[in-house]
This record gives C-alpha cells, structure tokens and sequence, in this order.
C-alpha cells in the first residue's frame, strides 16, 4: 500500500485512488516573468518522483500542469503589480513575449533534470472562459462582492475556510500583515480583478461590464477541474503556497461546487541558503544555466535533492553540491561497465517497494542504491536492480559511461614515481605506491595507454 502525506489531514494516509487503474495529478506551474530558480525547481523534481513512483505501479497517470501567464500580482494582499506586467517593464518586451521565452525556459529546466513533461500543459489567458464562468457562479451563489478594484470571495460564507493551513487558529490581524481596502475581511481574495483607469494593461479582458483579468488563484481551480473533473486524486505544489494560493482554491472550487477540489495535497519544502529561502524577489536566486556555468550537472543537483526527503528543508551550499555530483559521478563510472541482464535481485525489489510506498523515502532509496552496490551478487544482476531503482530516481543511470578521473597534484606525483618504479622493474616500491594511493580513495588501473585511477566503491 502506498502511503502519503497529506498537507489537508496532516496525516501519512494510504493512497485509495478515485478510479482503479488512473490517478488525475495536478501540479502548480510557474509565473513565466522570470527564470525558475533551483529552490522553485526542488519542488518539480518531488512532484517527478510522486509521478515516476505512480507509473512504477502500474498506474496511468494523467498529469496537467498550468502556466500562470497572468493575474500573479506581486503581493498575496490583492495589490502590487502584475508579475506579467512587471516582467514586461523590466525586459522591454511585451507581456505575451516574456510568457513564451520563460515557458521554454521553464521547459528546457526540466529536460535537464530529466523530469517528465505533464500530459496537458494548460496556460491560464487560453481559459480566460472558464475562469469567468466559475467566478460568475460564485456569484449567483453569493460568495462574491463587488469592490472599486474587483470581485472578491467572502471567506465568512464557507464554514472550513482555511481548513488546509489551519488559519482559523492563526491570530492574524488586519493591517500586519494583510492590507485591508475595501475587503470586508482579512482572508478575502480577489476573483477578478479590474482594471486601474490610468494603468495601460497589456493582458485584459471584458467582463463583468468592466475591463479586467483574473485573480491567481481562479485559474487552477478552473483548469484543473476542466481536465481532471472535482474531485481529483492528487494536488502538489510548493509548501508556500498552503497559507492562500491552494487554501483560495479549496474555497472557490468547493464553494462552487459542493464537493471536495482534491483528494490528496501534498508539499515540497523551502530550499534554503545561508541568508534564508531562496527567492526571485531578493535577487538571490540561482537558476539551472547558473549550475551549469560553474561545470555542474543538473542530475548532480538531482542526486543532491534526493538524499533529502521532500517535506524536509534543505539548505543548499557549493560545498555539498560539489559532494553530490562526486558521489554520482562515482556511480556512474561504477556501474558503466557492467554488463546486462534482466535478473533483478528480489530482496532489493522488496525493499525498495517498501521504502518508496512510504511517503516517497528517497534518502533511503539512494542508500539502498549503495548497498546494491557494495553486495556480493553478480554485476549483471547489480546493474539490472539499480536501473530499476532509477525508474522512479530518474537519474538517468541506464546512459552511465565510465568518466576518466582527473588526479590531483599530490595523486599524479605519486603515479609519476610508481610509474618511474616499474620502468625500473621495483615491483615492490611499485605495490607500496598503489596501495598508498588505494588509501587516499582510488584504485590504480595498468592499461596500454598508462595508469589510470578509479574510485573505490
């Protein structure tokens, strides 16, 4: 049975699907203002390992995924600009421009971490209907109000409100930290937001007798229900977005409907540096051309992801990036040269079943991965049982080729006198020098073309 957490109960839960055999997955998408950094990107590679681990049970996975390309304003308060906007400001280009180029960044980003593409990609200004129609139905249903800059929710007309981030035990005040205007209270989001007489908006439509654009929370709720139906089995997103953007979703879309948006809520953690979380608006954010610049793979920073658990903070540092991409190089090289067979080792199928259905223990899983590493079973049987592993890792070990390892100054010394020992026939001062290199972690290979060194596993 798998079981995973799940942020509405906040409980690890047995996952019972709506249907038997196909599991409805939806994941938040970026604003596609600006490039996605790493921290953004920790989240997509948890969601690719829910998915992976879905389809390794035999299960059709129907993922959909949305591109917010408008109505993210730049405060969770309903104000500031629109991100879109702001984007096009910054860059000189316009608004519709900005959305395509970071929509292909955003794109390029997970090829590179070898996560696999949603089944449905879904922009938010191609379902601008949709979103319209379901704020329209609030409104006959009297869960809206009217205001100078919009349409507003009324969080006092749905008993649960905020039951996913526990808000109604929070003791927020007005004026803290929510900027009041004409809400009518503290936790009212905006649906539809109109247009400023003096601002030239780019994106904006007719509606509600008025020019305007959608609130960001509308358009997952519609979206989402459109190519999943209500209720689906599985919402994921970042753990920023519980306390408004998947608590105004919950509100709209049951409101709306009468039933439950999602079955499961599950969410990834910050990535942090040393200052605090990583993010766009203090400028600190490293993105994946930034890791590949300074000569680190991607799947590197994957295999680094992994050997913490996702609803776990990580702090993120050069130092253990650099051991992360050591440590996956090394697997690489070892298993490069294995040869192959279908014959998976069965103890090692078991546990990592049993490590993966809990709640997706990846730190457990990689160590398994050097535990098969280090068993006496054949290499054929070695490598067919890590290449299984991988299916849900996806650290694309099925293309391993054996990497040539770099000596450092003080290893090439010592091959250089070992070398100058066997040119003089000293095979004992020749045995003495490898096994002082086998002590500082590597393996002296004899070859045609000279001495060559390997890890030791």
């Amino acid at each position: 049975m798998i079981k995973l957490y799940n942020t509405l109960t906040h409980t690890k839960q047995d996952f019972i699907p709506i249907n038997d055999r196909e599991i409805g997955l939806y994941t938040c998408g970026p604003t596609v203002y600006n490039y996605a950094h790493i921290g953004n990107l920790r989240t997509y590679v948890f969601e690719d390992i829910l998915k992976r681990s879905l389809m390794f049970h035999g299960y059709d996975v129907k993922h959909v995924m949305n591109i917010t390309d408008v109505g993210h304003l730049t405060s969770d308060a309903d104000e500031g600009e629109d991100k879109m906007e702001k984007g096009s400001q910054r860059e000189g280009k316009t608004a519709w421009d900005i959305a395509k180029f970071y929509t292909k960044t955003f794109k390029e980003d997970l090829k590179h971490l070898n996560s696999i593409e949603p089944d449905i990609w879904c922009k938010a200004t191609d379902h601008i209907k949709e979103q319209i129609d379901l704020v329209q139905l609030l409104t006959e249903k009297g869960f809206t109000y009217e205001t100078s800059d919009g349409i507003y929710f009324d969080t006092t007309k749905l008993k649960d409100y905020g039951k996913l981030a526990n808000l109604q035990n929070q003791k927020l005040k007005a004026g803290t930290r929510i900027e009041m205007g004409e809400k009518k209270n503290m936790h009212d989001f905006a649906l539809w937001k109109f247009s400023k007489p003096e601002e030239k908006r780019q994106m904006e439509w007719d509606a509600f007798g008025k020019k305007g654009f959608p609130g960001w929370h509308v358009e997952c709720s519609a979206m989402s229900r459109q190519y999943l139906g209500q209720p689906f089995d599985i919402h994921c997103g970042g753990i920023d977005h519980i306390p408004v953007h998947h608590t105004n979703e919950i509100a709209q879309s049951e409101a709306a409907y009468g039933k439950p948006l999602a079955n499961f809520w599950m969410h990834g953690e910050f990535l942090l540096i040393s200052d605090g979380k990583m993010a766009k608006s203090e400028g600190n954010f490293i993105t994946i051309q930034t890791l590949l610049d300074k000569g680190f793979s991607p799947l590197a920073y994957r295999y680094f992801l992994l050997q913490t658990h996702y609803r776990k903070q990580l702090t993120f540092s050069w130092e253990a990036l650099e051991a992360a991409q050591t440590a996956y190089k090394r697997l690489k090289d070892t298993i490069a040269g294995w040869e192959e067979t279908e014959d998976v080792i069965e103890e090692y199928e078991d546990k990592f079943t049993e490590l993966i259905n809990d709640d997706l223990n990846t730190p457990e899983v990689l160590a398994l991965v050097w535990d098969v590493v280090k068993s006496k079973y054949d290499n054929a049987s070695k490598r067919a049982t890590i290449l299984m592993l991988d299916k849900v890792l996806g650290l694309e070990l099925e293309f391993a080729e054996k990497e040539e390892v770099e000596a450092t100054p003080e290893i090439q010394k010592l091959l250089d006198e070992r070398q100058k020992a066997r040119d003089e026939k000293n095979w004992k001062e020749s045995d003495r020098l490898r096994d002082e290199i086998k002590e500082m972690g590597f393996d002296v290979e004899d070859t045609k073309e000279g001495q060559k060194i390997n890890h030791i596993n």
